[in-house]
């Protein structure tokens, strides 16, 4: 499965759903928001969407400042 992940092409063995690819990227503790195909997926959702080949996400982590 190809999936683009904030604009790199990444392939993966299986299929995965929000939740497990966020496992895998290290993102599941932090506060971020996705898109998957331009759409806005609740925390929710996650285990719920099973990712599709070429689908686009995009990642976006809050960061504090000051």
């Amino acid at each position: 499965m190809k999936i683009k992940i904030n604009g790199i092409d990444q392939n993966f063995d299986k299929t995965l759903n929000v939740y497990e690819l966020l496992v895998y990227l290290k993102y599941i503790d932090k506060k971020i928001a996705i898109e998957i195909n331009d759409k806005l997926v609740s925390r929710s959702e996650y285990k719920f969407i099973r990712l599709q080949n070429n689908d686009s996400i995009e990642i976006i982590e809050a960061v504090g400042g000051g």
